[in-house]
Order: C-alpha cells, then sequence, then structure tokens
C-alpha cells in the first residue's frame, strides 16, 4: 500500500508538470484580467473545459485500455490518421516549440534581451534531449526533482499575489463569462496532451509493478485526483493575480506582457529571475512529456522499425527550427488546427465511456465525421465571415456548435447496421 501511495504521488506530480506548460500559464491571468469580478466563474468554467475535460480523457484511457482504445472503433486509418494530427498538433507541430517559444519570450528576453532566440533555442532542446532520451526515467525525473521546484516557485508568486493585492478589480471586460473561460481551457491543448501522456503515464504506473488492471486504475485515478487538486490551486491564483490588475489593463495587452507585469510589480526584478526559472521548469516538464510522448508513440506505430532515442533527436531537431518563428505566430497557427482536431477527439473520449453498450462502431464513426464536418465549417466560418447560419446551431456561443450535429449523425450511425460487432 505505502508503494502503491508513493506512485500515485509521483506520477501524479509529473502529470501536473505536464499540463502546467507553456498555454496553462499565460491563460489564467488574463482570463483574470478579463473577467474582472466574475473572475472565479471564468476560472471554473476554464477549469472544467481545461483539466475536468482532460482528467475525462485520462479516465477514458483507463476504460478503453489505451489512446488506441478510444479512437480504433472508427477504424484503423481513420484512428491512425486523427491520433497522428493529436500527435503532431500537441508536438513537434505546434505544442512543443511552444514551451521554448514561451521559455525565450518571458524568462530570457526580460532579463537579458541581447540573448539570440537561435542560440537559445539549440540550448533548451539540447536540455530536452538529454532528459528525454531514457525512455523509462521520464516521470521520476518529472516527478520527484522538477515538480517540486516548479511549485514552490508559484506558492511564493501567488501567497504574495494574494497577501499584497495589485490593486481593485475592475467589472468584466467581456460579453460572456463562461464562453471566454471555455475557450481559453479549449486553447491549453490538455484535453489532446492527456491522449498522450497517457501513454507514458500507463507505462510507468506498470514499469513500477502496478500490472494488475485493478491496481493499475487506483494508481492512475489517484494520481489524476492528485494533479487535479494541484492544478485547482494554481490556476486559482493565477486568475486571481489577473484580476487584481483588471483596473490597470486592457484586453489588447499581450498575455506575455501582463504575466511579467504583474511579477514585476509583486517580487520586483529578482521575482523576474524567480519566475524566469518557474516559467524554464514549467516548459521543461511539459517539453519532456510531449517529446517522450511523441516519440513513443511514433516508435509504437512503426512497430520499433524507429527507435524511441532517434524519435526523440528527429522531434527535438525540428521543434527547435519552428520555436523561432515567435510565440504569436505558433499561437496563431495553432488555433485553426485546434478548433479542427478537437470536437472528434471530445467525440470519441465520451463515447469510449459508452463502448461496451455501444455495439455498432457506425456510431462512433457518424459521430466523428459530424463534428469533424461542423468544426471545419466553424473554422471556415471565424476567417470568411459565412455560413452565418452555424451561429444558431445549439451551444454555438459557447464553441460547442459541434455538439447536436455530432448527436444526430451519431444517431445516424445506429441506424446502419454495422458489419461487425464491436469487440
Amino acid at each position: 500500500m505505502k508503494k502503491t501511495y508513493t506512485s500515485i504521488f509521483v506520477i501524479g506530480f509529473a502529470l501536473f508538470s505536464m499540463f502546467f506548460g507553456a498555454g496553462n500559464l499565460i491563460f489564467p491571468p488574463f482570463l483574470g484580467l478579463e473577467t474582472g469580478l466574475q473572475w472565479l466563474l471564468g476560472f471554473i468554467c476554464y477549469y472544467l473545459a481545461d483539466i475536468g475535460l482532460a482528467l475525462m480523457a485520462l479516465f477514458a484511457m483507463l476504460e478503453s485500455g489505451g489512446s488506441d482504445g478510444i479512437t480504433r472503433r472508427i477504424g484503423h486509418i481513420p484512428a491512425t490518421v486523427l491520433m497522428s494530427a493529436i500527435v503532431l498538433c500537441i508536438g513537434p507541430m505546434v505544442a512543443i516549440p511552444r514551451t521554448a517559444a514561451t521559455t525565450f519570450e518571458m524568462s530570457i528576453k526580460p532579463l537579458w534581451s541581447s540573448v539570440s532566440p537561435v542560440l537559445f533555442s539549440i540550448v533548451f532542446f539540447l536540455i530536452i534531449l538529454a532528459l528525454c532520451i531514457r525512455e523509462n526515467a521520464v516521470v521520476d525525473i518529472v516527478g520527484k526533482f522538477l515538480t517540486p521546484a516548479l511549485l514552490l516557485g508559484l506558492i511564493i508568486l501567488i501567497v504574495k499575489g494574494v497577501i499584497s493585492p495589485l490593486g481593485s478589480i475592475a467589472p468584466s471586460q467581456v460579453a460572456s463569462v463562461p464562453a471566454t473561460g471555455i475557450k481559453a481551457g479549449y486553447q491549453t491543448m490538455d484535453v489532446l496532451g492527456a491522449m498522450v501522456f497517457g501513454i507514458i503515464i500507463l507505462k510507468s504506473a506498470e514499469d513500477k509493478g502496478h500490472t494488475e488492471k485493478r491496481e493499475k486504475n487506483r494508481v492512475v485515478i489517484g494520481a489524476g485526483i492528485v494533479s487535479g487538486v494541484a492544478l485547482f490551486l494554481v490556476y486559482l491564483g493565477l486568475t486571481y493575480l489577473g484580476a487584481t490588475v483588471s483596473n490597470q489593463y486592457g484586453t489588447d495587452v499581450s498575455r506575455s506582457v501582463l504575466v511579467v507585469s504583474i511579477v514585476r510589480s509583486l517580487l520586483g526584478q529578482a521575482g523576474l529571475v524567480i519566475f524566469g526559472i518557474v516559467v524554464a521548469l514549467a516548459c521543461i516538464t511539459t517539453a519532456v512529456a510531449l517529446v517522450s510522448s511523441a516519440a513513443t508513440y511514433f516508435s509504437q506505430l512503426s512497430r520499433g522499425k524507429i527507435s524511441y532515442s532517434l524519435l526523440v533527436i528527429v522531434i527535438c531537431v525540428f521543434s527547435a527550427f519552428v520555436s523561432n518563428i515567435g510565440l504569436d505566430t505558433i499561437v496563431a497557427i495553432a488555433s485553426p488546427i485546434l478548433d479542427i482536431v478537437y470536437p472528434p477527439a471530445l467525440v470519441l473520449i465520451v463515447l469510449s465511456f459508452f463502448g461496451r453498450k455501444i455495439r455498432n462502431d457506425n456510431v462512433f464513426r457518424m459521430a466523428t465525421l459530424g463534428a469533424l464536418l461542423t468544426s471545419i465549417l466553424f473554422t471556415i466560418r471565424s476567417y470568411s465571415g459565412s455560413m452565418v447560419f452555424l451561429d444558431h446551431l445549439p451551444l454555438a456561443t459557447l464553441g460547442f456548435g459541434w455538439i447536436i450535429p455530432a448527436i444526430v449523425f451519431g444517431l445516424l450511425g445506429w441506424l446502419i447496421k454495422s458489419k461487425k460487432a464491436a469487440v
């Protein structure tokens, strides 16, 4: 039992660090600024859309026996394409380079503006390479060493902001606080991350001797609760810090500038050094998890023909190049990709909990297709201004306009007889 509790906390802290990355650091303070006096409501919506859905994805993996269990009901080729798109999205195409860009712009640039971003990206990914090259050591490195240092830095910042608020809180600056909170949680990519992080979380539990299904489930669920509680407290504090400067900044302020300004006001120039370390730790821990997870996935996809170590090297080199296009550009590129990939992934996560009761695979295929097609239309709508009729779909104002089409398509799939019964 002692071994089980130790594994729960080590893996739980590792999971906390994996989720708490670049996006999770810059979104809560800006959300607090936007929502002002209603910051608590905004935070709750953010948390549910971010970690609430991410933990649901993690538990769905347990129910389905892994990330491939979530996607396999739509067919081998579609499942492989979707999962590969997810891994690339939260991996070398977007999320991994974003960790390096965030570290540079929020840790290095405010203190040493003369440092070359190219040189920094090389050093950053050499560190990631060194931490990831031993596959079975990733979770222990993150959970035992990096996370305690990360939490300490965050606690110092938040406690100082609670004891000495930076100002009075202004009224909300947004039309819909719930929609703003949900959208912020949506942009962190943690739901997609959970589908990939789960690969190394499950493997870590097995490597620690928890091979029996019931015991492994207990460890992973316990780790999820530990990480969920820690993230709740940290996000709550960061959102409040943003609310305390809502009378001083407008919503046109850069997210990174806002966070740096809060730190400077609370802790002075010395605080920027502490904060720089916090940002670096947050981004390094997330980058380690993402690189390791992506390398593991593609190594398994190749059936071991491409080694884990080689993939780690390739991902680090590619991510170093992409990180130099800048944080704002990476975030801008990520937005439409997430708008398209998220809905079908969420549909499969929800349906996986009912997998044993839904014997017709066409329900999974059609519901996923409905969500995908609708999300593509909404993405086109956001950039072209056409297809105004989409705005009248239920829940469209909250970013969930794809739910009803997914349900309708799923019902149509139920009417189509499946050629093969679900296994």
